[in-house]
């Protein structure tokens, strides 16, 4: 299945879940003893569901997700929670019509009762659902599970992958113009990653860290198809940034393997931190990468983890010495053809 339709379905069905309990909910709350009503509460919930999870996935997909994007956490939590608020009425009213043939004064209580619920548990769902896109979904959900509240020890790939060029651009463009680029640039960028099963770790300036693990990393080469889609996708959207910048970014990267400390860290603010010497060589091979053909290298730990496949894309370059590393590592490039 194709990974983005995976992710919307995940959101409706989490979101369809979520709802139906809260209809069951309410018909505890109130009492509800038949089986009937009971029922019809809970489909109330699904319905409602249903109808925002279609709004949500339209969003996401559709020709406002860049405008919805751009705002501020605030205004679209606002936004959103007014149209969940029209589409919680227009459901509730609904409802009544086919139960009773009519919204007459025997049912403004039941109506109003419904319609809050409805609203607090929507407005509940929909703010979980902005801090979710906020953090990233699996990091809101590592957070949620405690997942790395104790640090853990886990074989990952870790893919750097920087903008070539980015510090020249910044004087010609300026701070607020340099920021518009890179925010537009890794839009593009985390397309693929989502395309190829990854997860986004972090920002660094102009840098972009990506990680699967081993398991979901393994499957058909995806670190390295991933980078190859990042370039390919800028190549498609270089038009677009030549009119609105003037320059279209490129992307030099760097590959590695192997054991990481994955854990919480902080206090006033918490964040789940990757530590290790699998960063530290990633983040070297991304300045050595600068130097190399095609702009990308990756460790022969990374390449033999992904086994056959990565031949036909990949080339050997021999060792070369790196910090850290006394007699230096043996590395690869991408096969011809594969370079920016």
């Amino acid at each position: 299945m194709n990974p983005r339709t995976e992710r919307h379905i995940r959101l409706v069905t989490s979101v369809v879940i979520a709802s139906a309990v809260a209809g069951l909910t309410y018909a505890l709350i109130q009492g509800y003893s038949t089986v009937a009503s009971i029922a019809t509460a809970i489909g109330h919930g699904v319905a409602i569901s249903l109808t925002l999870s279609i709004f949500e996935v339209f969003v996401q997909t559709g020709a406002a997700r860049d405008w919805v994007r751009r705002l501020p956490f605030t205004v679209s939590f606002l936004l959103r929670s007014a149209i969940y608020a029209a589409v919680i009425l227009a459901v509730q009213v609904a409802f009544i019509k086919i139960r009773s043939g009519s919204i007459g004064p025997d049912r403004p209580p039941e109506f109003w009762n419904a319609a809050a619920f409805s609203a607090i548990a929507s407005i509940a769902v929909n703010f979980v659902v902005e801090i979710s896109n906020l953090l990233g979904r699996r990091t809101f959900s590592n957070f949620l599970t405690g997942r790395y509240h104790n640090p853990v020890e886990e074989n990952r790939f870790v893919l750097f992958v920087d903008i070539v060029g980015s510090t020249s651009l910044a004087e010609r463009l300026g701070g607020i113009g340099i920021h518009r680029f890179l925010d537009r640039t890794f839009r593009v960028l985390t397309e693929s990653v989502v395309d190829y099963r990854g997860e986004v770790l972090d920002y660094v300036g102009d840098e972009l860290i990506v990680t699967w693990s081993e398991a979901v990393g393994a499957v058909d080469c995806r670190p390295l198809r991933c980078f190859l889609a990042m370039r390919a996708a800028l190549k498609k959207a270089a038009p677009r940034f030549e009119r609105e910048f003037g320059a279209a970014p490129r992307i030099r990267g760097s590959l590695n393997f192997g054991s990481v400390i994955i854990g919480e860290i902080g206090d006033i603010k918490r964040a789940i931190v990757f530590n290790g010497d699998v960063m530290n060589t990633a983040s070297r091979l991304e300045q050595l990468s600068r130097e190399a053909d095609g702009g990308f290298l990756a460790s022969a730990a990374a390449i033999a983890r992904l086994g056959a496949a990565s031949s036909a894309m990949t080339r050997g370059l021999g060792r070369v010495p790196i910090r850290g590393r006394v007699d230096g590592i043996d590395v690869f490039g991408l096969a011809a053809g594969g370079g920016s």
